[in-house]
């Protein structure tokens, strides 16, 4: 199981009390600023609007491709490390709604990571550093300092350890 809270709700899917969980106001300001940063060109720009206004921490260096969707609702809830690439159109949540409940997880994104474009990451999912996501994959686990992984439902393709001999053979 992810690394997420769990909100059990009685009677209506858990969506109809959405804003018992989070306010109105605050998904209106995280939208418009969102949305701003998705078609903005400018990477220190988009970094800055997620510190400033979203409390999302992002470290150096780091670049957020065009259309990237941090969670509308609790973008706080999402850490990225130093120097690391999240792909076009990649949607990071921290929340999810269902019938008979909601969670809220962390997302903790390493230093120096590379997410492939149209992915997603599920809430309560730690990306280790050096950890390489392929394009489409669905981050529904934790996924380890070094590997390679890729797929729906995600799998490991290779471990930081064969990701090396891979590197060492690339350098002859």
């Amino acid at each position: 199981m992810r690394n997420t809270k769990r909100y059990p709700v009685e009677k209506y899917n858990s969506l109809w009390k959405i804003y018992n969980t989070v306010s109105f106001w605050k998904v209106m300001k995280n939208f418009v600023v969102i949305q701003l940063a998705r078609y903005t060109p400018f990477l220190a720009m988009k970094n800055w609007l997620y510190r400033t206004f979203l409390r999302m921490d992002v470290g150096n260096e780091t670049a957020f491709a065009l259309m990237v969707m941090p969670d509308i609702m609790f973008p706080e809830k999402i850490r990225v490390g130093k120097n690391s690439i999240i792909g076009y159109n990649t949607t990071i949540l921290a929340h999810e709604y269902l019938i008979k409940e909601y969670r809220i997880g962390d997302v903790v994104i390493g230093d120096e990571v590379m997410i492939g474009a149209n992915s997603t990451i599920l809430p309560g999912v730690t990306i280790g550093d050096h950890a390489i996501v392929s394009a489409g994959t669905l981050v529904h686990k934790d996924v380890p300092p070094g590997a390679f992984v890729g797929g729906n439902p995600m799998q490991i393709i290779y471990s930081k350890e064969e990701m090396e001999k891979r590197d060492a053979k690339d350098d002859f």
